[in-house]
């Protein structure tokens, strides 16, 4: 009885050390081709405006920045809501990228992919140049409107 107890210790303690290992190991965000990818789409979370990308040096500068960027996990994600960016890459083929596709990205230092939060061990997120892109493009989208309404009062 005792040398079961014992064995089953030994590998309860062994998976909780496997554990703790696989959790705290770093992961590359990415490993993308720019030239494979043919738009990134960002959904601001704050305005529910999606945003997409098309410029290939846009493009080639985001991909370049997120394959240079390595994460670990920091905690669960699990009950959170709300978030800033939500990024979903798109290949040339029209599919979506496979798995680091459909992350969250709350600031240079950390991304979401539930069911954990990453924290960057290496590298950093280039958060405001994501930013820029989106707040052009809403200042641009609200610029149209605000025209589009002027051409119409004149009518």
């Amino acid at each position: 009885m005792k040398k079961k107890i014992i064995i089953l210790l030994s590998v309860v303690i062994i998976l909780l050390m496997g554990i703790v290992v696989w959790f705290n190991i770093p992961l590359d965000l990415m490993d993308l081709d720019p030239n494979e990818v043919m738009e990134i789409v960002v959904f601001n979370g704050n305005s529910g405006n999606a945003t997409h990308i098309t410029d290939k040096e846009q493009i080639q500068h985001i991909v370049e920045n997120l394959n240079g960027v390595e994460v670990k996990r920091s905690k669960l994600s699990l009950g959170y809501m709300g978030y800033n960016f939500k990024v979903t890459i798109y290949l040339s083929d029209g599919n979506e990228a496979g798995d680091w596709n459909n992350f969250i990205i709350n600031s240079d230092d950390t991304i979401r992919k539930d069911p954990f939060f990453y924290s960057v061990t290496k590298g950093n997120i280039d958060y405001s140049y994501i930013e820029g892109i989106v707040e052009i493009t809403k200042i641009r989208s609200l610029e149209g409107l605000y025209y589009d309404n002027r051409a119409n009062d004149s009518d």
